[in-house]
Parts: structure tokens; C-alpha cells; sequence
């Protein structure tokens, strides 16, 4: 399941735009800012103590390289991880930047899923609206349905990668503190992102608020 489930994620997102066929991915930032703080709780309840109890005490320089990595890679990705992607053009070429910045953070959040089963649900719950953005973005402008399904299908196949690296690769596992935390600073910087950038203008908002406390505590109870 650890490997099925984030392919099944990527293509419920796909088939949502195909048979709904939503105009603009806004309609889903409630759902994104679930994601998110989803995403955040699990990070916090879960991952951030496994690894301080581990008394490594690089484990804050591992975190901040995580979330300085995951500002990199949104370089190439133009925020696509949390909800944003940047096309202004008809492109016909397949998106090689966007393609391998997502994969270097899809690959590296599988690393940690094998030993907690709760972050298996939050990454599903992240990749569904993103794969939604993604699609809708990809027929706007103008990709070939090829490159785009061929761009979600190996997209889909990082995280069970990661999952699969974690487990059979001794440097990983001799390494999977390190690793986690690396992790910790993506999911940090992505999820609060989302959470920051869900609200127009920054303003406040019930509707958001409450989803955001739920997805906290449906976390909490996991």
C-alpha cells in the first residue's frame, strides 16, 4: 500500500479535472490549506520528536537544509508543491525542470513513509489537489495529453521510489535520522507555505480557519 497509494493519489487528481473539468485550481485551496496543515501536524506530532529523540545534535542543521533545499528546488518548480504553477505560454515540449525538481521532493518524502503510516495519509492528501493543479495547468497551456500523462505517471512513481530506496539501501537506513530530518524542512517550508498563501490577501478567513483546526486535530487523534 506504502507504494499503490501515491500513484492511486496522482491519478484520482487526474480524472477529477477529466470528468469535472474545474476552470481555475482556487476552487480547491480549502483543500489545499487541509493539505497543508494536515501535512504540518503529522510533521510536528510525529517526525520532529522521532528525530530529536535520537540526540543527534545536527538534526537542526539537517531541518534547515531540508527547508533551504526545498526553496532551491522551487526554482525550477515556481511553487508547484504548494499549488502554484507558472505557465504563460503554449508549450509542446516536455517540462524536464518542473518534472525533476518535483521529483527530488517526491522521491525524498517517501524516504520516511515505511515506518509511519499516518504520513502515508498526509502525503495522499497533498498529492490529490496537487495533481489536480498540475492537470489543469498542463491542458491550459497546451501540453499533449502524452506529455502530460507521461509527466504524472513518472511523477506518481517518485514517492514509492523513496519508500522503496529507504528500505533496501543501507546508506539510507544507516542514514534515516539525517534523512528525516531533511524531509522535516520540506515539509515545514511547504506546508506553511500553503497555509500562508490559501488566504486571499491574507485575510481572515472562518472557512479556513476550521479546516485547518480539523485537519490538526483528525491529525492529533492519528
Amino acid at each position: 500500500m506504502n507504494y499503490l497509494l501515491p500513484i492511486l493519489a496522482i491519478a484520482v487528481g487526474y480524472f477529477f479535472v477529466i470528468l469535472f473539468k474545474p476552470e481555475k485550481p482556487g476552487s480547491i485551496k480549502l483543500f489545499l490549506a487541509f493539505s497543508g496543515a494536515f501535512l504540518l501536524a503529522l510533521t510536528v506530532f510525529e517526525l520532529l520528536p522521532e528525530v530529536y529523540d535520537s540526540q543527534n545534535k545536527n538534526i537542526g542543521i539537517f531541518i534547515m537544509a531540508g527547508i533551504l533545499l526545498q526553496i532551491f528546488l522551487e526554482f525550477f518548480s515556481k511553487g508547484a508543491e504548494h499549488g502554484h504553477v507558472h505557465i504563460h505560454s503554449k508549450n509542446t515540449t516536455f517540462p524536464w525542470l518542473l518534472f525533476l525538481s518535483l521529483s527530488i521532493h517526491s522521491f525524498l518524502e517517501g524516504i520516511p513513509i515505511h515506518d509511519h503510516d499516518h504520513l502515508l495519509i498526509g502525503i495522499i492528501i497533498h498529492k490529490i489537489p496537487i495533481a489536480i493543479i498540475l492537470t489543469v495547468f498542463f491542458i491550459q497551456a497546451g501540453y499533449s495529453t502524452k506529455n502530460s500523462l507521461l509527466f504524472l505517471l513518472l511523477f506518481s512513481l517518485m514517492t514509492p521510489a523513496g519508500s522503496f530506496a529507504s528500505e533496501k539501501f543501507e546508506f539510507l537506513e544507516l542514514y534515516y535520522v539525517e534523512a528525516t530530518a531533511v524531509v522535516i524542512g520540506i515539509f515545514l517550508h511547504v506546508s506553511t507555505t500553503i497555509l500562508f498563501e490559501s488566504s486571499e490577501g491574507h485575510k481572515f478567513n472562518l472557512a479556513k480557519l476550521l479546516i485547518v483546526i480539523f485537519a490538526t486535530f483528525l491529525a492529533y487523534l492519528l
